[in-house]
């Protein structure tokens, strides 16, 4: 497996090694053995968490706040989203900076999203069936998020406005206060 730091501490893209022939192809989607040696991170994971959605679906931007926040490793099973971490730790010389990345069920590259940060993705292809992994259990009291359209964030999406499809949740989230 191939894990690179993005620009933002903490936050890794994973390739992992893929072994394909005429049956199809074998990859080892995590090894937390070769996470933790490679990231200097010990993430345990404790729930797996999975979604379908269609073309022009934006899921986000949640977080966990306090004893409750979440790292989290995504991935995208079937069809392509453009995937999004916000870096909201004050302490951080990226605070207020976001990296986004083209997740695929062709391309098999996954993020990983430390605790402290802001998750989102929207849906490029007709359909996309995302998985994720989560290091704290889910605590609804716990939830937060920022809203997609954020201008100090000035987000880019990969999908026309017009064509963005989103939750009531998610509409009423607050902007993000840099």
């Amino acid at each position: 497996m191939e894990i690179k730091e993005t620009h933002l501490k903490g936050c890794f893209t994973m390739q992992p090694w893929v072994f394909k022939d005429e049956r199809g192809y074998f990859f080892e989607s995590y090894n937390q053995k070769a996470f933790t040696e490679l990231t200097g991170y010990s993430a345990e994971f404790v729930q797996d968490n999975q979604s379908l959605s269609t073309y022009g679906t934006v899921r986000g931007l949640h977080y966990q706040t306090g004893v409750h926040a979440q790292a989290k490793l995504v991935r995208v099973i079937e069809g392509s989203v453009y995937d999004v971490a916000v870096d909201l730790r004050k302490d951080s010389g990226t605070y207020g900076q976001w990296f986004g990345v083209e997740l695929s069920g062709e391309n098999n590259l996954q993020l990983f999203i430390p605790r402290g940060f802001a998750h989102g993705f929207s849906v490029l292809t007709e359909t996309a069936l995302f998985s994720y992994k989560c290091d704290n259990f889910y605590h609804k009291a716990s939830e937060a998020g920022i809203r997609y359209d954020d201008p100090t964030l000035a987000i880019d999406w990969q999908i026309p406005k017009d064509k963005m499809i989103l939750s009531e949740k998610d509409l009423l989230l607050p902007y993000f206060n840099a």
